[in-house]
């Protein structure tokens, strides 16, 4: 059964949330969030309601269309991991967990009508295996108390289990220019081994991390030539001066990782 909607009037505890880079301005309105409606928003409604359906909690209810013709999605409270330490080894091992049920529940999954499908994937991967999150980054997760969601599935569709594990630990293990790589070889593993990352997966992990940093350094720099929105914003917000080092970072040690991986 699909969820009810909440009550659609706004009142006096409606904010301005922050994000919303790449989707518009969004909203906390009560108990629920609105968001800017798109072309794959309908394919993501299917996409979470099927999360729902079968347990996943590292996912908000989706309430489908409002009234006013934006998302109507359940309003998470917590903290932004960005807004916190670094997780732990242990942390990062759960964080793999909560990754490889998403790819377990997605993996043959599809619209209803599949030949409706739309999906608005910025980085495609080689592969399509599973139907992938395509943000997992710190500043889209939310913490409370035990509780873990994965937030902003704007851009969701499919992908690789690996590039969607290797987009996230750019963000979270993290794999940024100037980490220590024996260090984030370590807390590469931890997420890994959350994941249960199989040795063919193992050999892959650092590839595909490559893959989704240099390609979010090409967008933006892409972007910033052609004027595409939002890419082009973002360059203009020296975005791409993160991206492109860490793609650097990346790439000069990746060797080292899979060995650390495959041990």
């Amino acid at each position: 059964m699909a969820p009810t909607p909440r009550p659609e009037r706004p009142g006096p505890d409606t904010e301005v949330l922050h994000g919303g880079n790449t989707s518009g301005p969004v909203l906390r309105v009560g108990g629920t969030v609105r968001k800017r409606w798109h072309r794959a928003a309908p394919s993501v409604v299917h996409l979470l309601r099927h999360l729902e359906k079968n347990g996943y909690e590292a996912a908000p209810r989706s309430y489908g269309r409002s009234l006013t013709g934006d998302q109507l999605l359940e309003y998470v409270p917590g903290t932004l991991a960005d807004q916190g330490p670094p997780l732990t080894a242990d942390e990062l091992h759960r964080l793999g967990g909560l990754v490889r049920r998403l790819h377990d529940l997605t993996a043959g999954h599809g619209p209803r009508h599949p030949q409706q499908a739309v999906w608005d994937v910025a980085i495609p991967d080689p592969r399509e295996e599973v139907v992938c999150h395509n943000d997992l980054a710190p500043w889209n997760l939310v913490r409370d108390g035990d509780r873990w969601v994965f937030i902003d599935w704007d851009g969701a569709g499919p992908g690789t289990r690996t590039g969607d594990l290797g987009y996230a630990a750019h963000g979270f293990v993290p794999l940024h220019a100037g980490g220590n790589p024996d260090a984030d070889g370590a807390r590469l593993c931890a997420l890994a081994d959350g994941y249960g990352c199989d040795r063919a997966q193992r050999e892959e992990l650092p590839d595909a991390v490559l893959h989704r940093v240099r390609g979010m350094y090409d967008l933006l720099v892409e972007g910033g030539r052609t004027g595409r929105a939002p890419w082009a914003g973002l360059y203009a917000q020296g975005h791409a001066d993160h991206w492109g080092p860490a793609a650097d970072y990346v790439a000069r040690h990746r060797d080292r990782w899979r060995a650390a991986l495959l041990r």
